[in-house]
């Protein structure tokens, strides 16, 4: 899966022997100029080659420093940065992109611009909320007037209230959460907060081992006598947290899996004292046939843990375990299978008692069925109930050919990389319950979750691209609504679905771009999770802009353009980006959105905006 991530620094480091990068004493020039000249040539890379994707040197002096850091010290590409010391991490950074990182944030966070009042938490059931990814169990991403408090004929008078600046980063890529009163956001700086909703002032705030791209899931817990209320977020590391919500007292901490690429991206969903967790792990995938690397030995997998205590539950691989499977030119040992991550937040089946997941591509032969798939999973056991396998024999790693029949270090064929992000939204049509997401090949499919995850209609929404994720729609019981990403021929762009039949109800081109067009990552994809309320829907653009769309016909009714400075509640200086991935929310009349999805695809960004009704 090539997201933003990927492309800054699997391309950044694909052609880098780790070993060179340990010379004690060597400074940023001599780490960076090893072996990267081979792939960051003056002019780009001839179409057609394993790197002609590669930026040169020139196009990677305008990725911010903290980016390059942040992904080699616990992001997408900490396998190949696990070599360098701190220091030299820093000194890549700094001299790949011309710019100075600020100093090291302390492991102590302080608490910036704290209330001057008292509001306990509230029963996160309770009152008007958006909580974790989807808005609910069946992840709809759909929010009514009374909890929403906002409709298409309210968008005139949304306007922006306040903003909120995460410190020493250039990427803000969490979704925020309302519940219990409060609104709970993380960064990549590892910082969890706790904001006052309508003012943007901090209860408090938490530091994680490493970064945060989760929405926060929230609920009750009780547990050998005590009782509260817990918010649940995991880290680029795949550490789990559970954290007090009143206090921001650490209640618990559980690893998720131990191999050394792990990570979570997809955000956790908490029902019946259990929580759902899910892992990637793209740092190998970045590698592939890299330095001798022995590719590959990642498994994706699906987990359960308590709520209360954070204890493992049941634990579930979406692939075979790796065997050997053949040595490459450089002697090294290969394995295989590998891959089946889960980039995305799992939905829940309250009537079937089931969890659903959708998982990317292989990185290893033998391809396995259960990539590129939904699969149902037992809540209580973990049991595979059935799956759904939608595109076949995908295996795809960096810097390997079409074909590669005499090389173990790749797949024999490489794929097309058109794995899922999206999570599967349960829906109910008819006489029906669907489940329905998109791909990155740009067909959106609806299966039966009484059938064994039968097709029940397919459609092409957008061209497809290995590059960029669709990281998820939206329905309202019409329609599946669904950006198009992609940085293929002509991405972004807005389409309706019927879901009944999945025909096209309306589709909207991409739009002007509102970003700069000399800016680097200013592009139109827009594969940002969808949201809507009565009468629109909402879509962020990697071209900063926020897009309302009326769902009856697809005329845009509102626009906000992030791309600019903004004055913050907590003295942070912030400014607007790229928005991919996560998606607004909506709850109690106001809308929240993150902005700056930075990357070689999108430009960077490090705020929080609070929008509400005049």
């Amino acid at each position: 899966m090539r997201h933003a991530v990927t492309g800054l620094v699997a391309l950044l480091f694909s052609c880098v022997a780790p070993a060179a990068f340990a010379a004690e004493g060597a400074g940023g020039e001599q780490l960076f100029g090893v072996q990267c000249a081979l792939c960051h040539m003056a002019n780009p890379a001839p179409r057609g080659s394993p790197n002609e994707k590669a930026p040169t040197r020139a196009q990677l002096h305008d990725f911010p420093a903290e980016a390059v850091l942040a992904a080699l010290t616990d992001g997408k590409m900490k396998l190949q940065g696990s070599p360098l010391s701190d220091a030299q991490k820093r000194m890549v950074a700094e001299y790949v992109t011309g710019k100075t990182l600020p100093a090291a944030a302390a492991d102590t966070p302080q608490v910036v611009n704290p209330c001057a009042f008292k509001r306990p938490m509230r029963d996160p059931a309770q009152g008007a909320g958006w909580n974790g990814h989807g808005n609910g169990p069946a992840a709809t991403r759909f929010q009514d007037a009374k909890a929403g408090g906002i409709t298409a004929a309210d968008l005139p008078r949304l306007k922006l209230k306040w903003a909120f600046g995460y410190a020493g980063v250039a990427q803000a890529r969490t979704q925020p959460t309302l519940a219990g009163g409060r609104l709970f956001i993380a960064s990549e700086n590892g910082e969890v907060h706790a904001l006052d909703p309508a003012t943007g002032c901090t209860f408090w705030t938490y530091k994680a081992q490493a970064g945060v791209r989760t929405a926060p899931a929230v609920a009750a817990y009780k547990s050998q006598g005590h009782s509260g209320y817990v918010v649940v977020v995991g880290d680029t590391r795949a550490n789990l947290y559970g954290i007090d919500a009143d206090t921001g007292r650490q209640l618990w901490t559980a690893k998720v899996d131990t191999h050394p690429v792990a990570g979570i991206s997809g955000s956790p969903i908490i029902y019946d004292g259990r929580v759902f967790i899910g892992v990637q792990g793209i740092s190998e995938e970045g590698r592939g046939n890299t330095g001798g690397y022995a590719c590959c030995t990642f498994r994706g997998s699906l987990s359960a843990f308590d709520v209360a205590s954070g204890k493992l539950l049941w634990k579930t691989y979406t692939i075979d375990e790796p065997q050997p499977r053949g040595k490459s030119k450089e002697g090294v040992q290969m394995y295989g299978p590998a891959g089946g991550s889960i980039w995305s937040a799992p939905s829940i089946d309250v009537k079937r008692g089931l969890v659903y997941a959708a998982t990317g591509n292989n990185y290893a032969d033998p391809p396995q069925p259960m990539t590129d798939a939904v699969i149902a999973f037992d809540q209580k056991t973990g049991a595979i109930r059935w799956y759904k396998q939608l595109t076949a024999g995908d295996a795809w790693v960096m810097n390997c050919q079409p074909s590669n029949p005499d090389n173990p270090a790749c797949p024999a064929t490489l794929g097309p990389d058109y794995d899922f992000s999206a999570t599967p939204i349960l829906t109910h049509v008819g006489k029906r319950d669907l489940l329905v997401l998109p791909q990155k090949s740009g067909v959106a499919y609806a299966i039966d979750a009484d059938k064994q995850g039968e097709l029940v209609w397919k459609t092409a929404f957008g061209k497809p691209s290995g590059l960029g994720g669709q990281w998820g729609g939206a329905v309202d019981g019409v329609n599946f609504y669904t950006g198009t990403n992609g940085f293929q021929s002509t991405p972004g762009g807005f389409t309706a679905l019927r879901l009944t039949d999945g025909s096209i109800a309306w589709q909207q081109p991409p739009q002007p771009l509102l970003c700069d067009r000399s800016q680097m990552g200013c592009v139109a994809g827009q594969g940002s999770a969808a949201t809507a309320i009565p009468g629109a829907v909402f879509s962020g653009g990697l071209d900063g802009g926020l897009r309302a769309y009326a769902t009856g016909d697809g005329r845009i009714l509102w626009t906000f353009d992030t791309n600019r400075s903004f004055d913050t509640v907590n003295g942070v200086q912030a400014k607007g980006g790229s928005m991919d991935g996560p998606g607004p929310i909506v709850a109690n009349g106001m809308l929240f959105v993150n902005s700056g999805y930075g990357g070689l695809v999108g430009h960077a960004g490090n705020v929080l905006l609070a929008f509400a009704l005049e």
